[in-house]
């Protein structure tokens, strides 16, 4: 009887044993806090204002997270495919979040992926950039959020207003390859109409013929409005080489394209942007905040600025209000 007590002694301390050695595993594994991260950024195309997104995300994300963070800053030459390659190359990678810096960029990682989280930015308007019939505002897919750099186009209709009251119509350039900027288009079209503008939209296909396509607009316009328009902001130079001799202003979406080629826009700070991207990626990865449930971001302020050399030389007097960029 005693042998047989000792054993099931014996038994009882092995499962004892073994029990608080299963409790103690979870305990084993580094907590959050020690979690090392890697994350990937998809740039469109080189140009200021997403130069300055993602820089603003980087400084942001590094500020929060240090050395526990690892980032990949890659272009696309401002080609989708270009961009559908490094969004497969983050995912073989097994990046932990990956940051689409303009709408191109976004819609190539977000088809990359379902599971790994996709913040965007510098991206207009994720209904439109998406083609969704209906769209709340908030999270398009489980994996995607981020923010958005329209400015009220009711304000960039104002501006036009203001400084050119006595244009009888205005023209619209702008890449028809862009979703983002037909959204534009049929948004401000309406508000310029009702304040008694006739307006005639002028679509470019992509940077070939963005010369010839201006030169037309300039004969048919008082003044010219280019949305944010990422094809276009690469082109500034060769529009306004063609908009500044024939003598028509434009207006501008933001404050980049603005500085290459326009008088005047209501704009925000791409800098700023890429900050806020940054913070929501932050709570992503070290507080495990749900991206599906985040809601898109919008800038919080909007400046009215003007091109101080451009309107001299077209002989524009900018009323009270105005920032000269750059200044």
């Amino acid at each position: 009887m005693k042998k047989i007590l000792a054993l099931l002694c014996a038994l009882c301390m092995l499962f004892a044993l073994t029990a608080c050695g299963q409790s103690a595993a979870p305990a084993a594994s580094a907590p959050a806090a020690d979690k090392t991260f890697t994350v990937g950024v998809c740039q469109l195309v080189q140009h200021p204002a997403l130069d300055a997104a993602t820089q603003g995300f980087v400084e942001t994300l590094k500020a929060k997270l240090g050395d526990k963070v690892t980032i990949t800053v890659l272009n696309g030459a401002g080609e989708q495919a270009s961009c559908a390659t490094i969004a497969s190359q983050f995912v073989s990678d097994g990046v932990d979040l990956i940051m689409a810096n303009a709408t191109p960029a976004l819609i190539a990682c977000s088809s990359a992926t379902s599971t790994i989280p996709v913040l965007g930015t510098s991206i207009t308007e994720y209904g439109a950039a998406f083609e969704l019939d209906k769209w709340e505002g908030r999270s398009i897919a489980l994996n995607v959020s981020g923010t958005s750099d329209l400015a009220p186009l009711d304000g960039q209709a104002e501006i036009i207003q203001e400084l050119f009251p006595d244009a009888k119509t205005v023209g619209i350039l702008f890449c028809s390859a862009e979703a983002n900027s037909k959204f534009q288009v049929d948004t401000i079209t309406p508000i310029l109409e009702g304040m008694g503008f006739k307006v005639v939209p002028h679509a470019f296909a992509d940077s070939n013929d963005v010369a010839a396509v201006t030169a037309a607009a300039c004969g048919e316009s008082d003044v010219l409005y280019i949305p944010t328009d990422n094809t276009a902001a690469s082109c500034a130079e060769a529009i306004n080489n063609v908009a500044q001799p024939a003598g028509i202003p434009i207006v501008c979406g933001e404050e980049n394209l603005c500085a290459g080629c326009g008088v005047a826009t209501l704009s925000i700070s791409y800098y700023d942007l890429g900050c806020a991207t940054g913070e929501m990626a932050a709570k992503i990865l070290s507080e495990g905040a749900d991206v599906s449930t985040m809601a898109i971001q919008y800038a919080p302020q909007f400046t009215k600025e003007f091109n101080a050399d451009l309107c001299a030389a077209l002989g524009i007097t900018v009323p009270d209000g105005y920032t000269a960029i750059g200044g």
